[in-house]
C-alpha cells in the first residue's frame, strides 16, 4: 500500500518509527546514487558515535553522578541546633544515576575512488540533532567541520520537531532540505517543503565541473515505506506525534478519507 500523503508522511516521524525510518532511507538513497555515479565514485555509509542521557533531567549529559547532591524523601528536614541531633539512617537509600547511552548516528559519503577524498556528505537529521544536548552538539560540531573544509553537505530535515539550524531570511514549509556547495558558501540552495507537496528532487554536488546527479528523494522515500510496510505499522486513526497545526490535520483528513475510499491519495490536493 502507498502512503495516503504525497509527500512526507507525517507519522513517521514518530519517535517509535523515525529511527528505522531513518536508516531504511540512507541506505535506499546510497543505492539510487550508486546508479547515478560513474565508477569514479563511491558512495559509503559512516557512523557517529556519541553518548546521551536523554531521561536525565539535566538533559543530555555525559554525567553518570554529580557530588554533594542530597537524594532525600518528600519529608522536610529541621535544621539541627545545638540541642538537638539529626539522625541518619543506618542503611543506604536505593537512588539512581543517570547512565550514558551509546548513541549512533549513520550518514552518507561520497567519496573519490582515486584519492579516497570525501567530496559530498549526506545527513538525515535525527531527533537528537535538533534538540539542545550532546546529539546536537555532536553533529554540528560534525557539520562545522564540513562546512569550513571542500566538501559539499547535504541535510535533509524531515522532522518537525525540534529547533532547525539557523538560516538566514525565512522560509515557509514544514520540511527542508539543504544543499551547500563549498565554492559558493555561504550561500546555499535551500528546499522549504509544506506537508501538501511531494518532496522535490535535488541536485548532489560533485567535484568542479562535473555534472550532478538527481536525487529523486521522494521516490526513495515511497520505496521505503512499501519495503517497510509502515501502513500496517501506523494507526490512521489517531492524530501524527508531533500533534499537526489546524490547517494540516484538515488536509491530513482529506488524504485519508481518500485512501480509506480506494483512491489515489496523490491525484489532488487540497489548496
Amino acid at each position: 500500500m502507498s502512503s495516503p500523503f504525497p509527500g512526507m508522511n507525517p507519522y513517521l516521524e514518530h519517535p517509535e518509527l523515525w529511527s528505522a525510518v531513518r536508516n531504511r532511507l540512507m541506505v535506499a538513497i546510497a543505492d539510487n546514487l550508486v546508479d547515478d555515479l560513474s565508477e569514479k565514485y563511491r558512495v559509503e555509509i559512516e557512523k557517529r558515535t556519541y553518548f546521551s542521557n536523554d531521561g536525565d533531567s539535566l538533559g543530555d549529559s555525559l554525567l553518570v553522578g554529580i557530588p554533594d547532591v542530597a537524594v532525600v524523601t518528600g519529608r522536610t528536614l529541621e535544621t539541627p541546633s545545638s540541642t538537638t541531633t539529626l539522625a541518619l539512617p543506618s542503611q543506604p537509600q536505593k537512588a539512581t544515576i543517570p547512565l550514558p547511552e551509546e548513541v549512533n548516528e549513520r550518514y552518507l559519503e561520497i567519496r573519490e575512488v582515486a584519492t579516497g577524498v570525501v567530496v559530498t556528505v549526506i545527513e538525515i537529521l535525527s531527533p537528537k540533532n535538533k534538540r539542545a544536548g550532546e546529539g546536537r552538539l555532536a553533529y554540528e560540531s560534525k557539520r562545522n567541520q564540513v562546512l569550513a573544509s571542500a566538501t559539499h553537505l547535504i541535510e535533509i530535515d524531515l522532522l518537525r520537531a525540534g529547533k532547525p539550524f539557523p538560516v538566514t531570511g525565512e522560509y515557509l514549509g514544514d520540511y527542508r532540505i539543504l544543499v551547500s556547495r563549498s565554492q559558493q558558501r555561504p550561500v546555499v540552495d535551500l528546499y522549504a517543503v509544506n506537508l501538501k507537496q511531494p518532496i522535490p528532487a535535488i541536485p548532489i554536488p560533485l567535484l568542479s565541473g562535473e555534472t550532478e546527479p538527481i536525487l529523486e528523494l521522494q521516490r526513495s522515500l515511497n520505496y521505503v515505506y512499501k519495503r517497510g510496510r509502515y501502513h500496517l505499522a501506523i494507526d490512521y486513526t489517531q492524530p501524527p506525534s508531533p500533534p499537526l497545526s489546524i490547517a494540516t490535520t484538515v488536509y491530513r483528513h482529506h488524504c485519508l478519507r481518500k485512501m480509506q475510499n480506494g483512491q489515489n491519495p496523490f491525484s489532488a490536493s487540497l489548496k
